[in-house]
């Protein structure tokens, strides 16, 4: 997700500092190169060498390190960074930023700092609902810095309310959008995940091994480019991005419903779902009892055909592109898919991409060059959505 960027923390004071390591390991093994500027209060809780360990960086903690100030390092550090993520942003540094008070390497380095900036407030309640702490956060707002409001729950204090920092990987998802190019900011996009659930009786079911985290994945990354965004998401469809419109169901007819009201008139609709071809005719209040019998027969009824639904309802999307998981001659099958479904791209993998954290797969559309497939070499599930998004947006409505 954050391969190749170049991201600043500025550490406040806080008892959250500790998180906030958390948080530099997550950049760090998602591709960032992280660099840490630190006030004189956060080292009290933690010392720069836990960050330099963290990050193969050194830490910035004095103005007047004579090395770096000679070349103007304050200066060096906000050119260098992508984005900014202030964190946590305690109360005595908002009002220092809404104030322009720069009497520190942080609030010195923030007063030249182009790049964008994230705020992650972390206080006591009291001092979090105060009038003067909501007008400086308006101000720094009105300025053009973003703010991740505070988490609700216990507080170091002993207290119970909002003011705890937001658990890291709800930081990375919250910074993401600001290091993408918005080229989806207007559009609305509705993609759905998982697996359905087909119930037998009261404890059976039927469904398949699908675990959602590619059509997430998706959601996530068109929200964090600026789409307005709904998941229609099956059973264990994972939680990611803070984003995203989220519908949750269980069997096939759910999720079909909630896809027909979601994508009329949307931009895309992207249907990776693993949705169950089939219902049971006939389903038990109670538990079915095995007692002797060795055989036993059950009836299915076939489900409608959502993505087919959705490529031929009224007021259709602009594009729909569909998923063809498959364990054989993948591109030959999609293809036909491709025409009898009615969408405009659908995108083969074979079936053993479910449940693994990678993927690889076909693009097929229309297209004179793409209607044989085009290859989307294995990667993790990350990388291959943010192929499956530049495809669509270069897919001709």
């Amino acid at each position: 997700m954050f391969q190749d960027k170049n991201i600043l923390l500025g550490i406040g004071g806080g008892i959250a500092v500790y998180r906030v390591a958390e948080l530099a390991r997550l950049f760090i093994k998602q591709g960032a190169n992280v660099r840490c500027v630190m006030t004189k209060s956060a080292c009290e809780f933690v010392t720069p060498l836990t960050f330099e360990a963290l990050t193969g960086e050194a830490v910035h903690t004095d103005l007047f390190d004579l090395t770096s100030e000679r070349e103007m390092g304050h200066i060096k550090l906000a050119r260098w960074a992508d984005a900014v993520l202030i964190a946590p942003a305690t109360s005595n540094l908002i009002a220092k930023l809404a104030h322009g008070i720069a009497d520190d390497l942080l609030t010195t380095m923030m007063q030249v700092c182009d790049a964008p900036v994230l705020l992650a407030p972390a206080m006591n309640t009291s001092m979090w609902e105060s009038a003067a702490t909501q007008r400086n956060l308006q101000t720094l707002q009105a300025d053009g810095m973003h703010v991740l409001e505070p988490a609700s729950g216990a507080l170091a204090c002993g207290e119970q309310g909002i003011g705890r920092l937001p658990e890291p990987q709800a930081l990375a998802d919250a910074l993401l959008p600001l290091l993408l190019p918005q080229t989806l900011q207007g559009q609305r996009w509705v993609i759905n995940a998982g697996p359905t659930i087909e119930p037998w009786d009261a404890v059976r079911v039927l469904s398949n091994r699908a675990s959602g985290t590619l059509g997430a994945r998706l959601a996530q990354y068109a929200a964090a480019m600026g789409a307005e965004v709904s998941l229609i998401a099956g059973v264990g469809a994972p939680i990611l991005g803070c984003d995203v419109s989220r519908v949750n169901v269980t069997t096939a007819e759910e999720m079909l419903q909630a896809c027909e009201k979601a994508a009329q008139g949307a931009d895309v609709f992207i249907a990776t779902a693993a949705v169950s071809d089939f219902r049971f005719t006939e389903v038990s209040e109670q538990k079915v009892k095995r007692g002797d019998t060795q055989q036993l027969t059950v009836q299915l009824t076939a489900n409608m055909d959502i993505v087919a639904s959705i490529a031929h309802m009224e007021n259709r999307p602009k594009k729909v592109i569909a998923f063809a998981a498959e364990s054989e001659n993948h591109v030959e099958y999609a293809k036909a898919k491709l025409l009898r479904k009615g969408v405009d791209a659908i995108v083969a993998n074979d079936v053993n991409n479910m449940a693994s954290d990678t993927a690889s797969g076909w693009w097929i559309s229309n297209a004179k060059d793409e209607i044989n497939g085009k290859i989307i070499e294995k990667c993790n599930k990350m990388q291959f959505s943010q192929e499956i998004i530049k495809k669509v947006m270069e897919l001709a409505p």
